[in-house]
């Protein structure tokens, strides 16, 4: 019988997602279907019966909207809320705003696996020319955060993701499981892959094959010491899920129209 639980998701898709765009740490509302994919999943959970005591997100509008969404299908809107940069997406650095197909077309599909996968590769870093930074750097939900805005990422690599997530997963977190609070946690693919990794043990080398589709709940069921019971469970129609899977995985490759 576990000990703790709580489930994890990778927000609903963004209106980048859609076009196949590294959106990282720009802004974006959910697309329709977005907003589709966080409504089926708050009937899910609430058919499963889930009671949340806490949610937490990054603070970027997609993870904070999909929280509110699933919270209002599930009757829940009450519960609170905690939001944190360090559940953000991935900084993709220089890469952010272009398109996965066009760079595989140009780059090779292979190096860009290894861009958005890999556990210890940083992509090349922003720089002040770059068309985002501007706006990623003035926005003022920053000037909120535990970090001087200089010593905020540039780039960052799934390992840097892991390095900052895993004191407010330890400090924040994992104090709120122990008391007893039923948690959700609506982040992002890169984020929740870096927790995934963490608890449960996952090599640098495996990482890079675990892909995770969006608005899709996970389940983690932990013994008493936050060590998993058995891998982690996707919660849905298993058939569409590896639909879903797939289809992440295919943004990183050439169009076939384009080989």
């Amino acid at each position: 019988m576990a000990k703790y639980r709580l489930v994890l998701l990778r927000h609903g898709e963004g209106a980048w997602t859609k076009e196949n765009r590294f959106c990282s740490w720009v802004d974006q509302k959910l697309s329709s279907d977005g907003i589709k994919e966080a409504q089926n999943c708050g009937k899910h959970l609430k058919a499963l019966g889930f009671e949340f005591d806490l949610v937490f997100t990054s603070v970027l509008s997609r993870s904070i909207q999909t929280a509110w969404l699933i919270l209002q299908e599930m009757g829940q809107e009450w519960v609170p809320i905690q939001s944190s940069w360090r559940l953000n997406e991935r900084h993709y650095g220089a890469l952010i705003g272009l398109n996965r197909a066009e760079m595989a077309l140009n780059h090779g599909e292979d190096q860009v696996k290894i861009w958005r996968r890999s556990y210890d590769v940083t992509p090349p870093p922003i720089t002040e020319s770059h068309p985002y930074y501007e706006e990623i750097y003035s926005d003022r939900r920053y000037k909120c955060s535990d970090v001087a805005q200089d010593n905020l990422p540039k780039a960052e690599s799934l390992k840097d993701v892991l390095d900052r997530l895993l004191p407010y997963w330890n400090e924040k977190i994992v104090p709120e499981l122990r008391s007893g609070k039923m948690i959700l946690i609506s982040a992002h693919g890169n984020s929740s892959r870096a927790l995934l990794k963490h608890v449960e043990g996952i090599s640098d080398e495996d990482i890079i094959n675990v892909t995770l589709p969006t608005g899709v709940p996970i389940l983690l069921e932990l013994d008493e010491d936050l060590h998993p019971l058995g891998p982690h469970q996707f919660l849905g129609d298993q058939e569409a899920i590896q639909a879903a899977i797939k289809k992440v995985e295919d943004q990183g490759k050439v169009k076939s129209a384009e080989k």
